[in-house]
């Protein structure tokens, strides 16, 4: 037990670490081989800060532990958008201007609306996972368009800033693409061994480890990014990194796990537990940051402190869940 704690602690110190190092050194390649820096951000940085997930949950399902890979991506949306925007907005209120960021919030609704008639008979089959991962490629190519169309963009604006000040040279930056990477797969089957051996010893499913520890250790990056980016002005890459995360973690997280092994037998909770959680989340995050009828799109800290306190009573529940033997 006590070796696995460490593993749990060490891996998320190195996926964090990794994670960081593979985004750094893929936007910069990327940039110095000429991509705009709006699509650098959407799709690099945005399926970046999603690997921690998605190599987490490819190695849950490669281990035999597929409920700890779907809890990873429920659980990660719910710290994504209960916990990292609820306290981002706690400390600085979120303004939306990004007419990008407004078309990804109903397409983030229909995603979860399209995960929730999966799990509707307690799996995700094969072929469904197929479908998440045409919907992944098709969401990429989405985002390529969007970038080249859109370049005047608020969004834009943001990233061309924050990636000019922190452009690596080429050789550099493919040096930390490599060494990234390697360490975030490292870590993600280390991580994964001490969390289903913490779950084991103490007879708590898969499932709630990685809903809990799990989501909130693969998560870290998006919450330092937010409330670095909320603090020097840049709200739309805060919120655009949110949105881009949770459609990630649905369509490539749940779609890679289940396309290694299906996802069978599952939980009823989890359609009316934590997907309902994750959607009500969702739609919270819409009719706040949208802008309707000629409001400005924004996450106030009376509405960010909302958010929070649906993070807490989910987890207060699951704990409770746990302790009862329930969960």
């Amino acid at each position: 037990m006590l070796i696995a704690t460490l593993a749990v602690l060490v891996g998320f110190g190195l996926l964090i670490w990794s994670a960081d190092r593979f985004v750094d050194g893929a936007a910069a390649t990327a940039y110095h081989a000429g991509m705009p820096s709006l699509l650098i951000g959407m799709v690099i940085v945005g399926f970046g800060t999603s690997a921690p997930e998605m190599v987490v949950s490819a190695m849950a399902a490669l281990d035999g532990s597929p409920e700890l890979a779907l809890g990873n991506a429920l659980g990660s949306n719910i710290v994504n958008t209960g916990l990292i925007l609820g306290v981002t907005a706690l400390i600085m209120p979120i303004m939306v201007h990004s007419k990008i960021v407004r078309k990804e919030l109903p397409l983030l609704i229909l995603i979860c609306v399209g995960a929730g008639l999966m799990l509707w008979d307690n799996a995700v089959l094969r072929w469904e996972a197929a479908l998440l991962l045409i919907g992944f490629f098709a969401l990429i190519g989405w985002s390529v368009f969007s970038a080249i169309r859109d370049r005047g963009d608020a969004l834009a604006t943001d990233f061309d800033q924050e990636i000019r000040e922190h452009t690596l040279p080429l050789a550099k930056a493919i040096f930390w693409l490599a060494v990234g990477l390697i360490v975030l797969v490292a870590s993600s089957r280390l991580l994964v061994w001490g969390a289903v051996t913490i779950a084991e010893s103490l007879g708590v499913s898969d499932l709630v480890i990685g809903l809990t520890i799990v989501a909130l250790g693969t998560s870290l990056p998006e919450l330092a990014s937010s409330v670095i980016a909320v603090r020097k002005g840049e709200h739309d890459i805060a919120i655009g990194n949110i949105v881009g995360s949770n459609m990630f973690n649905i369509l490539a997280v749940v779609g890679i796990a289940g396309l290694i092994e299906p996802l069978t037998n599952l939980s009823q909770q989890v359609l009316t537990r934590d997907w309902a959680t994750m959607t009500i989340l969702m739609v919270m995050l819409l009719l706040m940051a949208y802008g309707f009828k000629g409001r400005q799109g924004r996450i106030n800290r009376f509405e960010g402190f909302g958010l929070l306190l649906v993070f807490i009573a989910y987890n207060s529940y699951l704990v409770f869940s746990v302790l009862s033997g329930v969960a």
